[in-house]
């Protein structure tokens, strides 16, 4: 099922995508998800990013090629940080290019949506806490991070994270085909198999530090091919039995 959250005139609902049409619900995804009994052309909708977590947990150097090219190695813990929900934004909308940066950089990954509260959750448990997976940006001013020694501010501009276009619930993210493309031109190609630490094993880990709450998403990391974003561009993050994430980069307001 693919669920959805969309602006149709001036409502904003959640809803789930069932062909050409989508089906509102009365509440959100984690209270009173039930359908309205309406139906909305999709076409007619405005699809927003699918969710507004209170934080996004994203994971450094998960793929082995990806960290040989940052100059190191797949570490023997996942390196965590994060990204503020004020750089969430959904499909279509612009990534604005900061004045104060001169080198940003795509990181196109596979997206996990927390679904329900989860606190020290072993891994073989992880399935029953993840609401489904969409397509993730980590966009990066790779010279202010860099610059700082550390991840924050070059991680954390507003629009830094598009989500998107919706999450996908019944899918399988062992082995999933994904590719980041600037302007058609393919970046970064891998399988989610090559993952170092997959989807269960990040929750196990990120819940014995922090408690995800419903809606939070976890970046898992990029793959190898990472590089530089210029005003105009237009970058897609497509993965396998999901769909495609399209934003354009634009001069910062």
């Amino acid at each position: 099922m693919k669920l959805v959250r969309f602006r149709h005139g001036s409502r904003i609902a959640t809803g789930a995508v069932q062909g050409d049409y989508l089906r509102p619900l009365a509440g959100t995804f984690f209270e009173n998800p039930v359908p309205t009994g309406e139906e909305i052309p999709l076409a007619d909708v405005r699809l927003l990013a699918p969710v507004l977590p209170s934080k996004v947990v994203a994971v450094g150097r998960n793929y082995a090629e990806h960290a040989q090219e940052m100059g190191g190695d797949v570490p023997e813990e996942p390196v965590l940080f994060l990204k503020p929900s004020t750089s969430v934004i959904g499909p279509g909308d612009p990534i604005p290019y900061p004045p104060i940066s001169s080198r940003v950089d795509h990181e196109g990954e596979l997206a996990v949506v927390v679904g329900r509260l989860a606190r020290r959750v072993p891994a073989e448990e992880a399935g029953r806490f993840i609401l489904g997976f969409t397509c993730g940006n980590d966009v990066t001013a790779r010279d202010l991070q860099a610059k700082d020694g550390q991840w924050t501010r070059g991680k954390g501009f507003d629009g830094f994270c598009p989500l998107g276009p919706w999450i996908e619930t019944e899918l399988d993210p062992s082995d999933l085909a994904i590719e980041c493309r600037v302007n058609g031109d393919p970046r970064q190609t891998a399988r989610t198999s090559q993952l170092a630490f997959g989807p269960n094993a990040l929750v196990e880990f990120i819940s014995a530090v922090m408690t995800l709450l419903p809606g939070d998403v976890i970046l898992t990391g990029t793959p190898a091919g990472v590089g530089p974003l210029q005003i105009g561009d237009k970058v897609e993050v497509e993965i396998e039995g999901i769909g495609v994430l399209q934003n354009e980069v634009v001069p910062s307001a």
